[in-house]
C-alpha cells in the first residue's frame, strides 16, 4: 500500500507545522498549563480560520473534507508541538462520528460550529473498568419524547465547556447514542487530572432526560458509530505518539550530539547509538501500521484487527521511547525546565487510554485462535 501524502495533503501538514510551531513555544506551553483548563484558544481559532478543523467534515458543512487519513496527519503535528488543544475528543471522536452518524438537522447544528471554532462537542467513551462504547454499562430508559439516561463515564475531554457530549448507553436490548447538554438537569461533573497533568472530568448522570432530537442512532447503526468511534479514536492517539515519540527521539539525538563526556559526543558511544537507533525504528513501524490504520477508517474498509495492531505498536513504542529519552537524557530529562517532561507525561497517557498494549494483546490473540479454530 503507498502511503506517500498526495501535494494537497502535504501542504496541509505543512500549514499545520506553521500553525503550531507558531503556537507552541516553550513559554506559550508554560503559561497555557498555569490554566485550570489547558486549552489555547487563540491556537484553536488559528486552527478554525485555516480550515483544519474541518478537515474530515464535508463542504456542505464549512469543511474541506479531505477525509479522516488527513485528519490523522493534523493529530501527529498535535503530538509533535504538545498542543494544548482537543483535537482528538472534538475532531475524531465527536465530530467524526457525528459526521458519518447523526442526522442531517443534528449536523446542521453541530458541524459548522465546529468547523467554525465557535463551539466544542466532544465524546465520553469510557467508563470505569471499560473501554469499549459499544458496550457501556450506562443504562438508557426510553420514555416518551426521548430518553433517561444514568450512568458514569469518565476522562472526559472539555466536558464543563461542550456544548454537547457525545456518549452511548444500554436500553436492555439495544444500544443507543446520544447527545447530552453538560449543563442539563441530573449531570455532576468532577474535575479528574490525568497523568499528562490535563483536567478531565468524570461525567456523573443520574436520569438525564434526553429529548429525541439529541438522540443520534438506536440498535444496529449505534453499533456500527460507536465501533468507528473507537477504532477512529485509538488511531487518532496512534498519529498523536508518532508525532510524540518522534520528537522526544530527536530531542534525546540533539541532546547526546552537543553533549560531551571523556572529551566526545555521548552518541558516539555505542549504548547510546544504540538506544537511538532502536527508538528510530520504534518510531517508523508505529508510523507505519497507523497509516495502515487510518487508511483503512479514511476508505471505509475494516479495520478492526489494524487498529488493534496499531494501539498495542502504540502503547509499547510510547514506553520504550519514553524511557530511552529519559535514560539517555540524565538528570536534564526530568527537568521541568527542558521540555522532555511533557512528551514523556503525554506518551503514558495515551498508552493506558483507551486499552493498553497487554490489554490488546490478548484481545488480538483470542481472535486470532478464534479464526483458527473456526477453520480447523
Amino acid at each position: 500500500m503507498d502511503f506517500t501524502l498526495s501535494e494537497e495533503l502535504t501542504s496541509v501538514q505543512q500549514l499545520a507545522q506553521q500553525i503550531f510551531t507558531d503556537f507552541t513555544a516553550v513559554d506559550q506551553l508554560k503559561a497555557t498549563e498555569q490554566q485550570e483548563q489547558r486549552f489555547d484558544a487563540n491556537l484553536w481559532q488559528a486552527l478554525a480560520e485555516a480550515g483544519l478543523l474541518g478537515l474530515d467534515i464535508e463542504e456542505s458543512h464549512g469543511g474541506i473534507d479531505l477525509g479522516f487519513y488527513a485528519l490523522s496527519s493534523l493529530c501527529e503535528e498535535v503530538g509533535r508541538t504538545a498542543a494544548p488543544v482537543p483535537a482528538v475528543p472534538v475532531l475524531v471522536s465527536a465530530a467524526g462520528t457525528l459526521r458519518r452518524f447523526a442526522t442531517d438537522k443534528q449536523k446542521e447544528q453541530l458541524l459548522s460550529g465546529i468547523v467554525s471554532g465557535a463551539h466544542l462537542v466532544t465524546a465520553a467513551l469510557e467508563e470505569y473498568g471499560n473501554d469499549n462504547p459499544a458496550a457501556p454499562s450506562a443504562r438508557a430508559q426510553l420514555v416518551e419524547g426521548g430518553c433517561s439516561i444514568s450512568g458514569t463515564k469518565i476522562c472526559v475531554s472539555h466536558a464543563a465547556s461542550a456544548k454537547r457530549i457525545l456518549l452511548s448507553a444500554q436500553t436492555g436490548e439495544e444500544l443507543i447514542v446520544v447527545l447530552v447538554d453538560p449543563h442539563a438537569a441530573g449531570i455532576t461533573l468532577r474535575p479528574q487530572t490525568v497523568t499528562s497533568g490535563e483536567i478531565l472530568h468524570e461525567l456523573v448522570l443520574d436520569g438525564v432526560q434526553v429529548p429525541d432530537e439529541d438522540i443520534v442512532a438506536r440498535g444496529g447503526k449505534a453499533l456500527e458509530a460507536m465501533q468507528w468511534a473507537q477504532q477512529a479514536t485509538r488511531t487518532a492517539l496512534c498519529a498523536m505518539t508518532v508525532g510524540i515519540s518522534d520528537k522526544m527521539m530527536r530531542m534525546t539525538g540533539s541532546y547526546t550530539t552537543e553533549r560531551e563526556q571523556f572529551g566526545r559526543p555521548v552518541a558516539t558511544f555505542q549504548a547510546v547509538s544504540h538506544r537511538a537507533a532502536d527508538c528510530y525504528i520504534d518510531v517508523e513501524c508505529l508510523r507505519l501500521v497507523t497509516q495502515q490504520a487510518a487508511s483503512l477508517i479514511d476508505q471505509g474498509r475494516p479495520a478492526e484487527e489494524a487498529v488493534l495492531i496499531a494501539k498495542i505498536w502504540c502503547g509499547d513504542t510510547a514506553h520504550r521511547v519514553s524511557q530511552a529519552s529519559q535514560h539517555c537524557h540524565g538528570g536534564a530529562g526530568v527537568d521541568r525546565d527542558y521540555p522532555l517532561f511533557r512528551y514523556c507525561l503525554q506518551a503514558r497517557q495515551i498508552e493506558l487510554s483507551l486499552g493498553n498494549s497487554a490489554q490488546l494483546t490478548g484481545e488480538l490473540g483470542a481472535r486470532i485462535a478464534e479464526e483458527f479454530l473456526a477453520s480447523a
